[in-house]
């Protein structure tokens, strides 16, 4: 594949390969292909899957990470849920899925359906596969705002003591935090939010939380992510959000959403047929209600709600509306508070590598003026992502995207926290919110990586 971040980015060494070599299905390399059986699966576990769009290269991965990347298809899905159909129920798995909020407005577009519908529907088709749970992660959301918010708050009141407390940049997409990590190392993983990304958390949520009020062991559970993008499976596979103890990751399979309807495309199905079912909760037999998201234009909203809360506990402000102000394009926004005269706060949003290129040039020049940036690697948010409203010849289908931020502007905003669930939790389980646990289990630290990865020829 031409690696995006080698493209934008001369630090990385990537040698052109030709169109022949870009788009290699997983079909193809999956390690598991001679051990499978003939079934009802095998059709659909071989649909073609082109990762052309990943923001990683082989000058970045490890040939163990190429492996495993390469095993986060829908082959392993199916292999869970044949796993299931047999008798040694020893081998038998728990299997939940849990799909990002930004995935819904695809489906939603796609199929001319609600977003309500949509997402019922979404959790009856993968019912009828033969998952047991479907959860939304806007509760995962919750809580990774929420910590953001008070790291924010904390970092700013130690500014002048601490040199790399300030800026503060968003810790939730992968792609950036892996470019961060393997390019820019010190110079901005200081500076990084340690709060776990909304994915993450909800592999801590259902690992953990979940586990426990199942009464079962973690590795017990296959955990599934649908989300918009390929860079969420590397984000699975760090060593940090695996649990030792027993040998389980918090996610153990990411799909993006495009790879879902591969799935119903194979199975000539429509989601427009399917039969609604209610999506479920971590909480006893409840189900969810109405699809709610954050106060975010195409994201999750760190930025609003995080400079909305630093107003309120820093100087006393409330902030009803926050009116953005567009740099060098539309992709690269700020947002100031004013106090007596004064700037107090200055926000920005950097959507798109070239942004982010242009905001690390300021910052090694010292010429840098925000506090906090919503860094994301996709041009357009998170609604953009790779794995979800492409063409066939692999560039943003404008016409569905425009569709999907409309479904996604008109469904209802719920600050995080006016979430009693999410309150209680902090207290039953993440005993307080200034407790270890809570560092432990929604808390992870961002550090310069070595680049040990060989020049391998992996297919991308």
């Amino acid at each position: 594949v031409v690696c995006v971040l080698c493209v934008l980015f001369q630090e990385c060494s990537k040698k052109q390969k030709n169109d022949d070599t870009q788009s290699t299905s997983l079909d193809a390399v999956s390690s598991t292909d001679g051990l499978e059986e003939k079934n009802e699966f095998h059709t659909l576990a071989n649909a073609k899957i082109l990762l052309s769009d990943c923001l990683a290269c082989d000058n970045c991965m490890t040939s163990e990470e190429g492996t495993r990347v390469f095993q986060q298809n829908q082959k392993e899905l199916f292999r869970v849920l044949n796993l299931n159909k047999k008798c040694d129920t020893s081998k038998h798995k728990v299997l939940a899925v849990s799909i990002c909020p930004q995935s819904l407005p695809y489906f939603a577009a796609k199929f001319s359906l609600s977003v309500n519908d949509a997402a019922k529907r979404l959790c009856g088709f993968l019912k009828s596969l033969g998952v047991h749970y479907v959860f939304d992660t806007t509760i995962a959301a919750d809580f990774s705002i929420l910590e953001s918010q008070r790291e924010f708050v904390q970092r700013y009141q130690r500014r002048n003591q601490e040199d790399h407390a300030l800026p503060m940049f968003a810790s939730a997409c992968p792609g950036w935090i892996r470019y961060a990590e393997r390019v820019l190392t010190n110079l901005v993983t200081p500076h990084i939010c340690t709060a776990k990304s909304p994915q993450q958390i909800m592999g801590s949520l259902v690992k953990g939380y979940f586990a426990r009020q199942q009464n079962l062991s973690p590795d017990k559970i296959f955990h599934v992510v649908v989300a918009p993008c390929y860079d969420k499976k590397l984000e699975a596979l760090r060593e940090d959000f695996y649990t030792a103890l027993y040998n389980s990751q918090e996610v153990d399979c990411v799909l993006t959403s495009g790879e879902i309807v591969q799935i119903m495309e194979q199975k000539n199905v429509s989601l427009k047929d399917v039969a609604e079912v209610a999506v479920d909760t971590l909480f006893d037999e409840t189900k969810e209600g109405e699809v709610v998201r954050h106060d975010g234009r195409r994201s999750d909203g760190y930025l609003e709600h995080i400079f909305k809360h630093a107003a309120k506990e820093l100087f006393g402000m409330d902030v009803k509306e926050i009116t953005y102000k567009a740099l060098k394009n539309k992709d690269f926004q700020e947002v100031t508070l004013e106090k007596d005269g004064e700037t107090v706060l200055r926000f920005a949003a950097a959507y798109g590598f070239r942004n982010i290129q242009n905001m690390v040039l300021k910052l090694k020049k010292g010429k840098f003026l925000y506090h906090f940036v919503e860094v994301l690697a996709c041009p357009g948010g998170c609604l953009n992502g790779k794995g979800q409203a492409q063409t066939e010849d692999g560039k943003p289908d404008k016409a569905l995207l425009n569709q999907m931020e409309e479904v996604y502007a008109a469904i209802p905003v719920r600050l995080p926290e006016t979430n009693v669930r999410v309150q209680r939790m902090y207290q039953d389980w993440l005993e307080g919110m200034d407790s270890k646990k809570v560092q432990d289990t929604l808390h992870t630290k961002y550090s310069a990586v070595n680049q040990t990865a060989s020049n391998l020829d992996i297919k991308w």
